[in-house]
């Protein structure tokens, strides 16, 4: 790696799957108040809803990603109008 290319706050971080609990360990600037340990070492956390563990293009599995509730909201606002 060539010196003096980096931001000062580049580290290793851990991506944390919410929907596969899978954990990825990458080098980044994000930042960041948790902190999680990954084999004995503690790294700063970083939470992300879908990664290439969990997303449909990857893995092959067909479901649903809806975190919020927005498909039982629409379905509700189509039943009244009907």
């Amino acid at each position: 790696m060539k010196a003096d290319i980096h931001p000062d706050n580049y580290r290793t971080v851990a991506f944390v799957d919410l929907a596969s609990g899978e954990t990825f360990l990458i080098g980044s600037t994000v930042a960041s108040t948790e902190t999680v340990k990954v084999d004995g070492k503690e790294y700063p956390k970083v939470t992300v809803e879908v990664s290439s563990a969990s997303h449909p293009f990857y893995t092959g599995a067909d479901r649903s990603l809806d975190a919020t509730g927005r498909v039982e909201k629409f379905k509700q606002r189509a039943s009244k109008k009907k």
